[in-house]
Formats: structure tokens, sequence, C-alpha cells
């Protein structure tokens, strides 16, 4: 497969890559970003974990280098556009005070390119012969929502961005005929801002505040990161004719995220502070822990046109109880959010057809549900999310031995994330208040890849 390759067209391709590493990435949607490979994104992820199309599941399942050749480069860039609106918002105080401010928000998500590079090293002639190097630059874990300053529900949260990069080394090699191993090192860098208005009307009410009032809110906003470290594995066993079953583990990793946090004051907010030596500018430092994810992946090929794979993954996000943020400033007490998330699962089932009229051309198609492990009790404006429903197409086109490129676009279809927190559930809530809101959602990616064998 492997050939002669254009200088400038190498260049061009990793030019880009490079750019696209630079890129900001957001989501609405949630932690996971699953969206790491345009030619698996076609099938809805169906079958990623035992996906060898090309080295972009490297992501997914280490081992499946061992099915490709040569030395390779793979750039991703995927444009995701979510949306989120809340409405029918309903808040009031500790004191039962009507909380004033706007009961519908806009789109608090923000649309993002999402950027992926992954590169692979033959070792079968130097080395040792089924060995493969593989190296993954991802940005796996993201959020950005942004709902409005004046938004009723902003006690309990107004911008949240969280933002990682992953950079992950793997090794596969093929024991035996039908048995392949891979495992890597992920690298992970973490960065984060939490901002929430206060209300400094309930808070200073018997300085003169009013509960619930804009003109004496004030607001927090903190900033941190961290680089923490984990590992991934996998197999990929040939069964029977024609048929691979792949077994995938990506451990957690634990952050210890320190930063800063400052703190605007409305005039009942100085003098609270004053009183208080609560609410100035200080040091602090949050616990935040990506969660492991293991899953399973069959591909079944039919005939030399079709193919059909299926795909199960389960991720570990019961070990998100709380959002808790301690303060150097030993008068500020801790902040905490109650979370509770529950373990999630994801299910996925797609086809591909490689008409023989048209050589080169890969057509994909892939449905898959997408369950959100956040309790409808604690979902909170931060992540509104709910239950997702895939629908994904793709097409593929190989021009040349040593260039091929893909084009996927998937529609989400979401649940309304229903927000409903109660003082009375949880009194971390007390100065945040009771809120009811409804949050509209779907999102649209399109994807696009290239490859280069050199």
């Amino acid at each position: 497969m492997a050939g002669k390759i254009p200088p400038r067209l190498t260049a061009a391709v990793l030019g880009c890559a490079l750019v696209a590493l630079n890129v900001n990435t957001a989501l609405a949607s949630g932690f996971f970003i699953r969206e790491q490979s345009s030619t698996a994104q076609g099938n809805a992820f169906a079958g990623a974990t035992a996906g060898a199309d090309d080295i972009s599941y490297m992501f997914f399942n280490p081992a499946g280098l061992t099915y490709h050749e040569g030395t390779q480069a793979l750039t991703v860039a995927s444009y995701i556009m979510p949306t989120s609106r809340a409405k029918d918002g309903q808040a009031t105080t500790d004191t039962g005070d009507r909380i004033e401010g706007g009961r519908n928000s806009g789109d608090i998500a923000e649309n993002a390119l999402l950027p992926a590079l992954y590169a692979m090293w033959d070792a079968d002639e130097i080395l040792l012969e089924g060995l493969r190097f593989g190296l993954g630059i991802n940005l796996p874990f993201g959020l950005i929502t942004d709902n409005e300053d004046d938004f009723v529900g902003r006690y309990h949260g107004t911008r949240s961005e969280l933002e990682t990069i992953n950079i992950n080394p793997v090794v596969a090699y093929q024991a035996t005929d039908w048995l392949s191993l891979g495992a890597g090192l992920q690298v992970q860098y973490v960065e984060t801002q939490l901002k929430n208005a206060i209300d400094f009307g309930t808070i200073g009410a018997g300085a003169g505040g009013t509960p619930g009032s804009l003109a004496d809110d004030g607001a927090a906003n903190l900033r941190g990161d961290d680089v923490a470290f984990g590992y991934n594995a996998g197999i990929m066993i040939d069964t029977w004719e024609g048929a691979r079953v792949g077994l995938a583990y990506r451990s957690e990793i634990d952050h210890d995220i320190e930063g800063n946090v400052d703190f605007d004051l409305s005039a009942v907010g100085q003098v609270v502070s004053g009183a208080t030596g609560q609410f100035v500018a200080t040091d602090a430092q949050a616990d935040f822990t990506t969660p492991a994810m293991a899953s399973m992946g069959i591909h079944q090929d039919i005939n030399d046109e079709w193919a059909v794979m299926g795909e199960v993954a389960w991720t570990d996000w019961s070990q998100f109880n709380e959002l808790r943020i301690e303060f150097d400033n030993a008068a500020q007490d801790d902040s905490v959010t109650v979370e509770d998330w529950e373990d999630s699962l994801f299910f996925a089932v797609g086809t591909t057809y490689k008409p023989k009229a048209v050589e080169g051309l890969t057509l994909r198609l892939g449905l898959a549900y997408d369950e959100t492990p956040i309790p409808n009790d604690t979902r909170t404006p931060r992540v509104p999310g709910n239950d997702r429903y895939w629908i994904s197409i793709g097409a593929g086109y190989q021009p040349f031995d040593w260039a091929e490129f893909t084009l996927s676009y998937t529609h989400i279809f979401m649940q309304d994330g229903d927000v409903n927190l109660k003082i009375s559930d949880d009194d971390n809530n007390q100065f945040r208040g009771d809120l009811k809101a409804s949050y509209e959602q779907h999102i649209d990616i399109f994807t696009f890849s290239g490859r280069i064998i050199f």
C-alpha cells in the first residue's frame, strides 16, 4: 500500500494537523468527547473497539494498530454544533422570595472545532515483526456552558469550562495469527473555569440586602489546572472468518486541580466580606477524576462489499459524587455541589458498504443510544445533559495508495434536561435557592479526516 507522497502535500497535511491542535474545543453535552475519529463516527462508533479501518481507532483500542503497515499520519477535525436553551425557569430564595432574572436563556452551548492527531510507526523490519508504535493527541474530555448572568438559575452556575489535552503513546504487538495486544500511557492536562453569581441579597439581608436581587449580586470566578497520568490497554481477536472482537480499557485519571478564585462584590457584598473575612481573592483546589471506561466491539465482514458491527461501552461516572472546592482562606467554607452521577452505557450498531463499482469508496451508517449519567434530582445548569440518540452517516475515499479522506455527519437527538434543585434536598443550596427549569437540546457534528502513508 505504501508509496511516494508529494513533499508539498506531506507538509500541507502535517501543517493542518498542527494548526488544528491550537484550536479550543467546547462541548455542552457532557464531559466525555467521543468524536475522535471521522471514520468511526460514520458508524456512530459501532464496532470502534474492534475497528481497524484506519489508525484513528487506536483511541478506542491500541491493539488495532497491528492491522496496518508502514509509517502513517492522520488528522481529524470535528465541527460540533450543540444547542441547549433553558425555558420556564423559576427560582426562589431560602426565604421564599422570588429570584429576579430571566426565565428563559439563549443558547448556553458554543460551537467548537475539535482536533485529533495520530501517527504510527511500523517496526517490522527494524525491531520485531508484528510490532507497532503509535501516538495519539486528543481532547477527550471537555465542556463549555455559559448561562446568562441574569438567568434565574445564576447562583447555581453561569460559565463552566473544562478542557483537556491527552497525549497517548502506545505500543501494539501481534502475538499470534489471531491475537493482538496493545497498551499505552496517558499524559493528561486539564484546565477549568467555574463562574457563578452570589446572592448577597440573601447572605446580607441583615445588612440591607434584598434576597434574589440582581442589584445586590456578586460573582465568583475560579480558574485552575493540573497534569496527571493514566493508562489504556486492549486486545483484538480474530475469531471466525471475517470477524474480529475487541476489548479495551481506559483508566481513570485523578487530578488535583490547583488555582485561584476572585470575587466581584456588590455594596452589600463588601459589607459581608468586611464583617466575615470571606469572599476575598484566595488560592483554591478541587479534586477531579476523569472516569474509567471499558468497551467491547465486534466487526463482521459479510462479503467483499458489506460489513456489520456493534459496540457496547461502560463509563464509571459513579465516582463523581460531588464537586467540592476548598479555599486557602480559612474563613471561607468549602463550596459543595452534590452530583451523585451514575455509571452509564453506550450501545451502537452500524454497517459499511464498499461498492465494487467505485474503487476506493466506502459508505457508512450507524445508530447509537448514549445513556446519561446525570440523575434527574441533581442535574444542574452547568451540565444539563440527558439521554442521547445518534444517527450517523459517512463516506471515505482513497484516491491513491498513500492517501485517504473521510467525511461524516451526525445528528444527536436529546431528551429535555429538566432541572429541579431544592434546598430541602441539599442544604448546600441554601444560598443558591430552589430552581426549576428545562433545557431543550440537540447536537449536529461534521467531521473530516485525512490520512497519509509514507
